[in-house]
């Protein structure tokens, strides 16, 4: 249910911005991805420990598939208690087949009053649940000169995207407070930071993610609750119809061997960053006049056969 997609075919050009203020990129054709620039960091550090690997009880939202079920599988096997949810029994049980101790439990994170009931049956069948992973996404392209009166693509996206993180952390919120170490999981994308322009809504969600991630962080900093960011690249997952086998997306196992191995090698991480994002995450450091430049060709070469 659940993945991101980022790419661009660019070719470089001088008035195209690099990922680094420092030290601008060469010019050169960079093919499917964006260059990598290892002067960027691939955290934002806090101040302290925010994620530990082993030990959790783990819920994950979007646990079915793409890199939900990715993250899940990968806890799983680092010896963490992992309840994924979702909409789909079907895909939740497969998950759960193929990976004995795995849990699942059926949550419609576009309704409310369903979220809230799921938060309390969920902290009294797991009272030792200390890790929530935002994870359950949609994404759907939208032509603003052709779309829907209604806008129901626009509205499900909000709610499923925004509302429904901000629903359940709410919910689950209190439980969290309780345990000795918690942490609140939420992912973004590198869509937050450099907008596709076919899909204008699930962008400004992604970029209200960032946001909010960054508002709760600072308000339970004085609390046992961290917060952590994933924003992924475009990887290999069916969030949109080729998507899977795109060879210009980032390998699912890439992605989730990446991070997973900043996540144990940088625990104070508040954003996680591969580097593949990198580039999106910090395209406005160069300022306006580049960054312009940046999203003008990164959407031509959306739109542009390939």
């Amino acid at each position: 249910m659940r993945s991101h997609y980022e790419y661009s075919t660019l070719a470089e050009s001088p008035d195209a911005p690099s990922a680094s203020p420092v030290r601008p990129a060469p010019s050169r054709h960079i093919g499917a991805f964006f260059p990598t620039d290892t002067n960027r960091p691939t955290i934002i550090s806090g101040e302290v420990d925010t994620m530990k690997t082993t030990g959790n009880t783990i819920l994950i939202t979007g646990g079915g598939s793409g890199i939900g079920r990715g993250l899940a599988e990968a806890f799983h096997k680092l010896g963490n208690k992992v309840i994924i949810a979702g909409r789909r029994q079907q895909v939740l049980d497969e998950t759960t087949s193929a990976n004995p101790g795995m849990a699942s439990a059926v949550l419609n994170i576009e309704d409310a009053a369903s979220v809230r009931a799921f938060a309390a049956k969920l902290t009294a069948d797991y009272p030792s649940l200390n890790v929530v992973i935002n994870n359950a996404g949609i994404m759907r392209p939208e032509n603003v000169l052709s779309q829907s009166p209604d806008l129901a693509d626009a509205e499900a996206t909000i709610t499923t995207n925004l509302l429904g993180p901000i629903r359940l952390t709410a919910a689950l919120l209190p439980h969290l407070l309780k345990q000795p170490h918690a942490n609140i999981m939420t992912v973004s994308s590198g869509l937050a930071f450099v907008p596709m322009a076919i899909t204008p809504t699930y962008c400004a969600t992604k970029a209200a993610i960032h946001s909010y991630s960054e508002s709760l962080r600072y308000q339970l900093k004085s609390t046992n609750v961290e917060v952590i960011e994933l924003a992924p690249p475009y990887v290999q997952t069916e969030l949109m119809a080729g998507q899977a086998t795109d060879p210009r997306a980032m390998p699912l196992k890439d992605y989730l061997a990446e991070t997973i191995e900043i996540l144990n090698t940088q625990p104070n991480s508040t954003e996680v960053l591969v580097e593949r994002v990198k580039p999106l995450r910090f395209a406005a450091a160069n300022g306006k006049e580049k960054y312009d430049a940046f999203f003008q060709q990164f959407n031509d070469a959306r739109m542009a056969p390939h």
